[in-house]
């Protein structure tokens, strides 16, 4: 995967895909303001949830003992997947157990994470998307641009071509006749589901939650999709980042006001699915097992893969907070220009250019370009419901880019050296610090360039040519702000005027 600069240089040629971002992250923009203003206490409810992610995470591993025992009492089993390839190895192994070599899924950004469709496939398995979005993105053999709408980048006339070229190849084919109508879209596209529903024998599913003092998974959706595969399969394997427990249902609330509010734009989720281990559990033995709803058989695999990790650092553990909403996709200038595909991971925009770098590491040429993809506005950090710091995150991960030093990799502490391509900015650094730790060179350097500035070029020269060809450089005041203070007595001698700009 190339720099984010270069796979987004086409992207922003690309007039139908920054029309097909634009119309729907102002669409979703505004109706999310809409539902967040009418909670008056959304600051309190933010400021809660970011609370209680915190001691979550400062108390992660009693947490995740506790869940453990807790889905093993209500009959389900638990596994433990230190990266992707013991994950995939681990459904990979259950699916084969049961016999099968089909599963339908429920949208999960944690299996796209560890790429598990592409892992079953090698296995002779097929995982079919049950997600609309999903559907669209898994049929048109494309890539998720957008964690809450992967398709963001499609619009209807191109799902319609989609599913009538495809459909019949996975399944049921799509109507004859089929229009770009989003009811008939959505009628092909449940017509063409309902069959493997009804056939398949296992699920895999991710979860929003993990109340941890019933051991509870939680998975929010709007379509019913994630309830008929949380349900009607024997077997359920569920994939859960290890950041996605809560510790009571009391906590739980918190995240059901503001999941819902700040990523669909609903009061609600029409869909709230919770499940407890198996209908063969103890707490069924009263009732006909048969007839219950859900799975006979439930294993949880808790996913690490870069966690534990960016846990242990002091500023980029903050991302571990994040609920999935998308809110700071749908706000950013640089998402909404370069779409999703450019970040090169399932998790684009403002969280993904923080995420991905601490969990894969900055040694890729993509990862080490993230933590640049974003002009440090700050509008992501606005409307993050958990008050995650992103624009604080995104400088700290670009010193680690340009300047090397410690990280904790796969547990152990190990030092980075500097990435490549950086040379000036460390050198610009170095002379920085150098002149700010001596009061005298700076105070002369500020009067040389206030003296000079009439001679100052209006666009930098080489390499900031680019940053400059768009931007306007600041203006040098007449006189250094010091001298100003000075002279005026702290201004009041300046008549009010003021002599600095």
């Amino acid at each position: 995967m190339p720099a984010f600069p270069k796979a987004a240089h086409d992207a922003v040629r690309d007039t139908t895909l920054r029309g097909n971002l634009r119309h729907a992250t102002h669409t979703i923009r505004a109706k999310r303001a809409h539902a967040v203003a009418e909670v008056s206490d959304w600051a309190e409810l933010r400021e809660a949830g970011k609370r209680i992610k915190d001691h979550t995470l400062r108390h992660l591993d009693r947490y995740l003992v506790q869940v453990e025992e807790a889905v093993t009492a209500a009959g389900g089993v638990v596994h433990w997947a230190a990266d992707a390839d013991e994950a995939n190895r681990i459904v990979a192994e259950l699916v084969r157990a049961t016999g099968e070599s089909e599963v339908v899924k429920v949208k999960s950004m944690a299996t796209q994470e560890i790429g598990l469709n592409e892992a079953l496939e090698a296995e002779g398995i097929h995982a079919y998307e049950t997600d609309l979005a999903e559907l669209i993105v898994q049929l048109g053999r494309d890539r998720p641009s957008h964690i809450l709408v992967p398709a963001i980048h499609r619009n209807r006339g191109e799902i319609r071509d989609i599913f009538a070229r495809e459909m019949g190849e996975w399944g049921r084919p799509a109507p004859e006749g089929l229009t770009d109508s989003p009811a008939e879209l959505a009628e092909a596209a449940r017509l063409h589901l309902r069959e493997k529903f009804l056939r398949a024998k296992v699920g895999i599913s991710g979860a929003n939650f993990v109340v941890a003092e019933t051991g509870t998974l939680v998975v929010v959706e709007s379509e019913g999709n994630g309830r008929m595969c949380l349900t009607l399969p024997e077997t359920l394997i569920s994939v859960v980042g290890i950041e996605k427990i809560v510790p009571t249902w009391q906590d739980l609330e918190v995240f059901l006001q503001t999941l819902p509010r700040s990523s669909t734009a609903e009061r609600m989720n029409p869909y709230t699915s919770m499940w407890t281990g198996t209908t063969n559990s103890e707490s069924d033995s009263d009732s006909d097992s048969d007839s219950a709803d859900g799975p006979k058989n439930f294993h949880l695999v808790l996913l690490d893969n870069g966690r534990t990790d960016t846990l242990a650092d002091e500023v980029g553990w903050q991302a571990l907070r994040c609920i999935r909403c998308s809110a700071c996709l749908n706000v950013c200038p640089v998402y909404e220009r370069a779409g999703g595909h450019a970040y090169g991971s399932v998790y684009p925009g403002p969280i993904g250019a923080i995420l991905s770098p601490q969990l894969r590491g900055t040694e890729s040429e993509i990862d080490a370009s993230l933590p640049y993809a974003s002009s440090l506005c700050g509008a992501c950090y606005e409307v993050c419901p958990v008050a995650i710091d992103i624009p604080e995150v995104l400088v700290h991960l670009r010193e680690r880019v340009a300047q090397g030093g410690t990280v904790t990799r796969e547990g152990a502490k190990v030092v980075l050296k500097p990435a490549k391509g950086h040379a000036a900015e460390r050198a610009a650094m170095r002379a920085a610090r150098w002149a700010f730790s001596r009061p005298g060179v700076l105070r002369a350097g500020q009067r040389l360039a206030s003296r000079t500035r009439r001679l100052h070029p209006r666009t930098l020269p080489g390499p900031g040519r680019a940053w400059s060809g768009s931007r306007d450089l600041p203006p040098v005041p007449a006189e250094p702000f010091r001298d100003w203070w000075q002279r005026t007595n702290g201004g009041k001698t300046d008549g009010g005027k003021g002599g600095a700009e």
